[in-house]
């Protein structure tokens, strides 16, 4: 199945995209196709006047189209998501998220800034029409570690929180499989929670 990588980070190095490209990597190691879009490569002009007949903006709504799972990535500004990867999600139709998994991730620099992600980024998710939007995984700075010889070493609490939610996902697209497998008469059974 495929899995498109959103990364909405505006900044390069990315403790958000880290934490992505870790949670991608568990994810093709289960077989799954991993595509990654970072938001702030998209052609800036184009991106803020919602001009969906440039090529790169059609290109990646047709990536979020073509996805059967989103893993939406963006670090935590003033107790909100990234304001680019808020336009980029302003760009994409009523129903964009149909029939697909949504798995949210952020970044902060503190605690206080978790909730961040269900009371302003799982709206917005939830109001593009998802078949189901996972628990989202918040870690911070500290918490996610980057050594530039082994890479993104999450403490203990995170790493159990991103096998969690890498299994959940997994298990998730397994069941769409399936579903997808038997027909449309089975599209309709009921996500477990």
């Amino acid at each position: 199945m495929n899995v498109l990588l959103l990364g909405g980070s505006p900044s390069t190095p990315s403790t958000t995209w880290r934490l992505q490209q870790l949670v991608g990597a568990r994810l093709a190691a289960h077989g799954h196709r991993t595509v990654a879009l970072q938001v702030r490569d998209l052609p800036a002009q184009s991106l803020l006047r919602a001009d969906t007949s440039d090529p790169a903006i059609a290109e990646a709504v047709a990536l979020v189209s073509d996805a059967d799972a989103v893993v939406v990535g963006t670090p935590v500004y003033k107790a909100s998501f990234s304001g680019v990867l808020k336009v980029f999600l302003d760009l994409l139709p009523q129903d964009g998220l149909a029939n697909k998994l949504v798995l949210p991730l952020a970044t902060g620099g503190s605690q206080s800034h978790m909730l961040a992600l269900d009371y302003a980024l799982r709206p917005v998710l939830a109001s593009l029409a998802p078949r189901h939007i996972l628990p989202s995984i918040y870690a911070t700075s500290e918490q996610l570690p980057w050594d530039p010889d082994k890479g993104l070493a999450p403490v203990a609490a995170i790493a159990a929180r991103i096998d969690a939610g890498v299994e959940q996902l997994v298990h998730e697209l397994q069941g769409a499989l399936l579903r997808k497998a038997a027909g449309p008469r089975s599209a309709l059974a009921p996500i477990p929670a």
